[in-house]
């Protein structure tokens, strides 16, 4: 699968070590940077990542900043973009099931490199259950 990831600084260790978790699970991987942890401005990442996702350039994306918050919100302003916002593997198996996530946000100063790599996981290998959530991303959809 062709997935794009982004930080911002406080995302950039985390980032890193997804990185690889990705490319060592047979995924191609695009950084869009930021590509150290100086000081930088999340919404240029968030927007980079969410915009191929919202063109269709790649299937999913992937958004690490401190709180995952930020991200988030810069993500689910593309439409076509379903941002998910997920700590914990619950969220990330549900944002799939129900909602057909395709892009996911982590916040790299509330979770740790373990849990994280779960959570990609989860989110990766989760299926859309389609039926009446896709009746409800249809409806979504509308709104934008």
């Amino acid at each position: 699968m062709k997935i794009i990831i982004g930080c911002d600084h406080a995302g950039f260790p985390l980032k890193t070590q997804i990185k690889v978790l990705l490319e060592n699970m047979g995924h191609t991987v695009e950084d869009a940077g930021c590509l150290s942890e100086d000081s930088v401005d999340y919404p240029v990442y968030g927007k980079a990542v969410a915009t191929a996702v919202a063109k269709g350039n790649f299937a999913r994306g992937i958004l690490i900043c401190g709180s995952g918050l930020g991200m988030s919100m810069i993500a689910n302003r593309f439409t076509g973009v379903r941002a998910a916002l997920c700590n914990d593997l619950f969220s990330a198996a549900l944002s799939r099931r129900h909602n057909d996530a395709n892009l996911l946000v982590m916040g790299g100063r509330l979770i740790g490199g373990d849990l994280a790599e779960e959570i990609v996981r989860t989110w990766l290998t989760t299926e859309f259950d389609g039926g009446r959530h896709q009746r409800r991303i249809a409806q979504m959809d509308e709104i934008q």
